[in-house]
């Protein structure tokens, strides 16, 4: 694993690994321990340039080369993750602070989205149209769009590159990766790696390691990317929209969210009470779909309370290296003290905290609070940490307007002993994503994954990524709603 963290610590752009030519390095640290763990000098405007023209050049043959060919370079891929699971896994434990549960998760989504990559190059259909003209017909082809630029995230940047490079170059693209600078391995030159070592001609893929300190928006304003993917904060996600719509570029943005977790007075407390606890706490709650807010029904609140504060109490925290970990650290310094932040306000407020996590450097440990006042800006925002709002409430009526009381729509979900009880609830919530009787944070590769309100533009997963490769003559993208439901357990 450690090799990763010399050989791959380089810009990869025209098929070639090569140093940056910045003046200053982007430093790779690991959040639990502070070890250094790479050095990347970081790529400049012109550098830019190289690996945007560089993939318009090589796509033009990409695009025209038989399709079945495509998805051998993606099964070949999907072998060498396999062959190199445990190395990558410890590398995502060493850059990101993830636990061995966080990384086996994100490795198996990893797979399973490559998987459908495979697919997905065999996908694109054209259609004929009639015309009102006798002896005349219309013929529409899927094409593709040339260059996709995509701006990953740090939290889970091994799944989130590739759920956006790997469909991309399976439709015939070309791609320019920018990682996140916390995780410029997972997230970026190891994606490289993996597509180089896969047989992907060079030039196609491209991954820059750099910072808007050095580029600016040169990365969104170039004139080669038709398509900027983008995920992440929803603050940065709002200035990537206004820089694409300024140049007539499309992008597809998954951003931030609020999700609440809801327990009706006729729940499986017990269940419940696990999925919350996986909801708020999975990756130390640095999840975009993490609950933020759980809501439960005042007749059965003091018993999904007891429950749940004691789970809360049993979660490990510490090294992420140790297998019975469960809180490793935030990514960074910035976020733990953001996060600790946040329950101070919290408790200043007037909240009383039922669990009250210490932090020591990175490692903030799990705080569960109650009694917020209804107007706190602290329950309409996100919170990209252990920290977890429990908020009583009376009736179905009370829930819908509490849930929806956000500027986020990504996901949520409800817990109750009736299917058709839980889908109903969900239709009345303003989100992306709701679930019925499971968690929060799920994804498959099929199904659309996309907020609304300030949680994001576009959908990607399964078709819904065709709509970022409109065909020749345009189509809108729909506005989807995805509800997952699990059935009552009994």
């Amino acid at each position: 694993m450690s090799s990763y963290f010399t050989d791959l610590a380089q810009q990869y752009i025209d098929g070639e690994w090569r140093p940056g030519t910045g003046s200053w390095d982007v430093i790779d640290f690991n959040p639990y321990d502070d070890e250094k763990l790479a050095a990347i000098t970081v790529a400049t405007v012109e550098e830019v340039d190289l690996a945007y023209r560089a993939a318009a050049r090589v796509q033009k043959e990409w695009a025209r080369t038989n399709p079945y060919a495509r998805r051998a370079v993606f099964e070949r891929a999907l072998r060498l993750i396999e062959d190199r699971e445990r190395e990558i896994a410890d590398l995502i434990t060493a850059e990101l602070g993830g636990t061995h549960g966080k990384a086996a998760f994100e490795l198996h989504l990893a797979k399973e989205f490559l998987r459908e990559s495979i697919h997905i190059a065999l996908r694109p259909e054209g259609r004929i149209l009639p015309s009102p003209t006798d002896g005349k017909e219309n013929r529409v082809y899927r094409v593709p769009v040339g260059v996709v630029g995509v701006i990953s995230p740090f939290n889970f940047p091994f799944l989130l590159s590739l759920k956006s490079v790997a469909p991309a170059l399976a439709l015939g693209n070309g791609v320019v990766l920018k990682p996140h600078q916390n995780t410029p391995i997972a997230g970026g030159t190891l994606i490289a790696k993996i597509f180089e070592d896969a047989g992907l001609p060079g030039g196609l893929l491209n991954v820059l390691v750099t910072d808007i300190a050095e580029i600016g928006d040169a990365f969104i304003e170039h004139p080669v990317p038709k398509v900027i993917s983008f995920t992440g904060s929803d603050k940065v996600g709002r200035h990537v929209a206004t820089v694409c719509a300024r140049h007539f570029k499309r992008a597809v943005l998954e951003l931030g969210g609020n999700a609440a977790l809801v327990v009706l007075d006729d729940a499986d407390v017990d269940y419940a009470v696990d999925a919350a606890v996986f909801s708020r706490f999975v990756h130390q709650g640095q999840v975009c779909m993490a609950a933020n807010r759980v809501l439960v029904d005042r007749s059965v609140a003091d018993e999904f309370t007891e429950k749940f504060v004691a789970k809360v109490r049993s979660l490990k925290a510490g090294d992420p290296r140790d297998p019975q970990t469960v809180i490793g650290p935030v990514i960074n310094s910035a976020q733990a003290a953001a996060v600790s932040g946040t329950v101070e306000q919290a408790l200043a407020e007037g909240a009383t905290a039922l669990v009250h996590g210490t932090t020591t450097n990175n490692l903030v440990e799990p705080s569960v609070l109650t009694g917020i006042p209804a107007g706190s800006p602290l329950l309409r925002q996100e919170v990209f940490g252990p920290v977890v709002f429990l908020i009583p409430f009376d009736g179905e009526e009370e829930a819908v307007r509490l849930v929806n009381d956000t500027p986020y729509g990504l996901s949520g979900s409800v817990h109750t002993g009736d299917i058709e009880r839980g889908v109903a609830f969900a239709k009345r919530i303003d989100t992306g994503m709701f679930h019925v009787n499971d968690g929060t944070v799920h994804d498959e590769p099929i199904v659309p994954f996309g907020g609304e309100k300030d949680s994001g533009l576009g959908r990607l997963n399964g078709e819904t990524t065709l709509e970022a490769q409109p065909p020749a003559g345009g189509t809108p993208t729909p506005r989807c709603r995805t509800t997952r439901v699990r059935p009552v357990r009994g």
